[in-house]
């Protein structure tokens, strides 16, 4: 099989969603399904935290400062493609946190123009290097009551979020491939309409966003996994001590393959219980200094998920340590009739929406 690269932009306004993005295609785009997923950084934020050149504060003008974004950029897609070429994988996804483009909307078109020309580069040249562009919508337009000054590198007000994502959108407009994901439900569905757009561009179908869940008794998860072309994975999710009213923090380890993936969680429930839950990878150092902030309260909820597919659906069962009778099986997509389940699995009941058998929960009792 020859080796298949698919780069894809994420932009968009600030507070628009990217990281948390991020985080969903890394567990979602698997080693075990034959994927390698290679993630740029956003350029600005490296160069204004990691070497303190900002384009504000009397340090330099936004053209000069573009200049740095524009070199850092083109040094680090070079390095992109020959990890790309160098990894074992064939199938390669190359997801850039901002491109050339966004330099757009910080700078003139005569600016924006000299300076790739400074570099021997044209507007024309550099769309043609990737494949998609998911433009995610800044959430300050349509989801006010979420946005935030996340991102300590760069402060942006919500007027100014607003006017960056119409620049931005106008600056990528000539790709022709280009998906305007919007705030137009909450912020899962649109992380969840994401990575199916993403499916469609990789030339698979999504599964299924919708899902069912069932406490079933412990099955053969080995013989399920090997008749049906099942992966396992495990992870160990661990709450940590509540620092902001209304806000649940937790952090979790996942592998993928022969290495591990980290991540730190936040949920925001509003007053009218209104969800938004935002995610970023973090490093194995990151994570290990959360543990410190773990609740003591709570255990960490480790399970093995095994993910596989059966008659056209993905299924998954999660088996926990504390439990050596039952488990939980998730069915996504429509209601599915028990007549219809793989016949090795024994469902006991239906658990949907049971907050008994919410994660958090077994993280207190460790029961199934």
């Amino acid at each position: 099989m020859s080796k298949r690269i698919t780069k894809i932009v994420l932009t968009g306004g600030p507070a628009a969603g990217k990281t948390t993005l991020i985080s969903r295609i890394l567990q979602e785009f698997k080693q075990e399904d034959g994927w390698k997923v290679i993630t740029v950084p956003e350029t600005a934020t490296e160069l204004i935290s990691g070497f303190g050149i900002k384009p504000f504060g009397n340090c330099i003008s936004m053209e000069d400062f573009q200049y740095f974004v524009t070199s850092d950029m083109l040094h680090n897609e070079e390095m992109a493609m020959a990890a790309a070429q160098m990894v074992p994988e064939d199938k390669v996804l190359i997801i850039f946190d901002r491109a050339h483009l966004d330099n757009k909307a910080y700078i003139s078109p005569e600016q924006f123009k000299k300076t790739l020309a400074r570099f021997g580069k044209t507007e024309e040249e550099l769309l043609q290097n990737y494949d998609a562009v998911l433009h995610l919508v800044t959430c300050a337009k349509g989801a006010e009551f979420a946005y935030n000054f996340g991102n300590a590198a760069r402060y942006e007000s919500i007027e100014t979020a607003r006017e960056k994502d119409d620049l931005t959108l106008q600056a990528w407009s000539a790709h022709p491939r280009l998906y305007i994901i919007d705030n137009s439900v909450d912020f899962e569905d649109k992380i969840s309409r994401a990575i199916a757009q993403i499916y469609r561009i990789v030339g698979q179908s999504a599964p299924e966003v919708e899902k069912s869940k069932y406490l079933v008794a412990m099955p053969d998860c080995e013989l399920i996994g090997k008749k049906y072309g099942g992966q396992s994975i495990e992870m160990m999710q661990t709450y940590l001590r509540s620092v902001i009213p209304n806000v649940e923090r937790r952090i979790r380890q996942q592998k993928n393959g022969s290495e591990y993936l980290y991540f730190y969680t936040e949920k925001r429930i509003g007053e009218d219980g209104t969800r938004w839950v935002t995610e970023r990878p973090i490093s194995q150092k990151e994570y290990v200094a959360y543990l410190m902030e773990g609740d003591t309260s709570l255990h960490s909820v480790v399970k093995t998920k095994y993910r596989f597919s059966y008659q056209g659906r993905r299924m998954e069962i999660d088996v926990y340590p504390f439990s050596q009778d039952k488990a939980i099986l998730f069915v996504y997509g429509r209601p599915i009739q028990l007549a219809d389940m793989p016949p090795e699995l024994q469902v006991i009941k239906n658990v949907s929406g049971d907050v008994n058998y919410k994660n958090r929960r077994l993280a207190a009792t460790q029961v199934l």
